[in-house]
């Protein structure tokens, strides 16, 4: 029977690795399209900058994806035999519906369709052991965290309109300092705007970003904490100053915000996938040291 469940923990292995690489060519065209569309530089230039971007976010991206840890199901609840049937058919489920999607040519996340696979395998062995007990003490709540499942489902969901709403307001400020003869107003408008938007972007790659790496001390992170505010407004003048010399120096700032933008969001895919995928990998080796 070791023989067996060794078998699988390597099938699932090698799920991972074709989930991994269905993953990233799903997720890459999330944050290679704005840069690609509007050409902004060349092809070979976008790759390198999303790269560098998918490395940084490995690099700083530190621990478990708590939600597939203990978030959505209590594992001590579950056997051995049943949490391998649980990452089976999540694995299983994830390489077949990525590469579907991504064949057809629809939007997908990796993580939303990860997070619900487990609910969904989860949801039903609970309900099967729920159906077989013949002591009639196991309840739904024994077995999945609902509390913290609903959460993040409402996360998912929420995090969809509040992307619409924040993209709308944006577009629309924009259009409002800039107007559709953009190049008039170009003269006094553009430090402001790309050190608002180098700040905000700069806030979440390196303040946010720094609080997961694994090489911050815990007196840093406490330094960062207090000093947020003058960091942001220090950032602001400083970029500020230095997007409105590079416009007097003929350097389109546009760009320079998109592909810094494109530079954060491969830094937030991979750290967000990497979490994911570590923790996959994290079950396959428990359950592989259970096999020996």
């Amino acid at each position: 029977m070791e023989t067996v469940y060794l078998g699988i923990v390597i099938f699932l292995f090698m799920l991972a690795v074709f989930d991994l690489l269905v993953g990233v060519s799903n997720d890459a065209v999330n944050f290679m399209n704005s840069a690609v569309g509007a050409k902004v530089a060349k092809f070979r230039t976008i790759i390198i900058v999303a790269a560098i971007g998918v490395f940084a976010g490995a690099v700083l991206s530190n621990g478990m994806m708590d939600i597939a840890r203990h978030g959505i199901f209590h594992p001590v609840n579950f056997s051995f035999y049943e949490i391998m049937c649980i990452l089976l058919a999540v694995m299983v489920t994830d390489v077949v519906l990525l590469d579907v999607f991504n064949t057809l040519g629809l939007p997908t996340s990796t993580t939303v369709s990860m997070v619900f696979e487990l609910l969904g395998g989860t949801f039903i062995l609970a309900i099967l052991k729920i159906v077989g007990d013949e002591t009639g003490l196991l309840t739904l709540g024994d077995m999945m965290n609902t509390e913290k499942a609903l959460s993040v489902i409402m996360g998912i969901f929420l995090s969809v309109a509040v992307a619409f709403i924040v993209g709308t307001i944006v577009q629309y400020i924009s259009r409002l300092i800039f107007s559709f003869n953009y190049k008039k107003n170009l003269s006094w408008t553009i430090g402001i705007f790309g050190g608002i938007a180098v700040t905000s972007l700069g806030y979440f790659i390196i303040i946010n970003g720094l609080k997961s790496a694994s090489f911050m001390t815990p007196e840093a992170l406490q330094w960062i904490q207090d000093n947020t505010m003058a960091l942001v407004g220090g950032c602001f003048v400083v970029f500020t100053i230095l997007m409105q010399v590079l416009h007097w120096c003929k350097v389109n700032v546009f760009k320079i915000i998109v592909l810094l933008g494109t530079f954060s969001l491969a830094l937030a895919f991979a750290g967000m996938i990497g979490k994911l995928y570590r923790c996959t990998f994290g079950w396959l080796l428990c359950l592989y040291r259970l096999c020996r």
